[in-house]
């Protein structure tokens, strides 16, 4: 039985993704130059943990250097795309493999992976 509800979910603020230390700059090569992402600073509180933040379209990712990194094959974000096909073509042109998943129904998606192996898919409700 649920319980009764006294809040409400807003959009999502940020996802974050581990990455290993001194992987800043393959993370601004991927979020920033190939997805076209912001880079935003990070507080001061925060910035000497390591890692980068990048911000576009409404989403956020914050990408936090992990000690013992190992990477996400499973666990992944699900960030919905307008023109998911532009998106898998500027991502191969940039040598990065795409994988078409059509098991989702009402979407088309693809999966891909960040510089680190982390699994990320991407989606776009298809048209009726």
């Amino acid at each position: 039985m649920a319980m009764p509800q006294d809040f409400e979910f807003g959009r999502l603020h940020h996802f974050q993704l581990s990455i290993p230390a001194g992987g800043e700059d393959l993370c601004r090569e991927f979020w920033g130059n190939t997805l076209g992402m912001e880079e935003i600073m990070k507080p001061a509180t925060l910035a000497a943990r390591g890692g980068c933040w990048f911000r576009g379209g409404g989403l956020e990712v914050h990408l936090g250097v992990e000690k013992d990194f190992a990477t996400a094959k499973k666990a992944h974000p699900g960030v919905l795309v307008r023109n998911l096909i532009g998106l898998s073509a500027r991502l191969e042109a940039c040598g990065i493999s795409v994988k078409w998943d059509d098991h989702f129904p009402g979407f088309s998606r693809f999966y891909a992976s960040d510089p680190f192996g982390n699994r990320l898919e991407f989606l776009e409700p298809q048209s009726e």
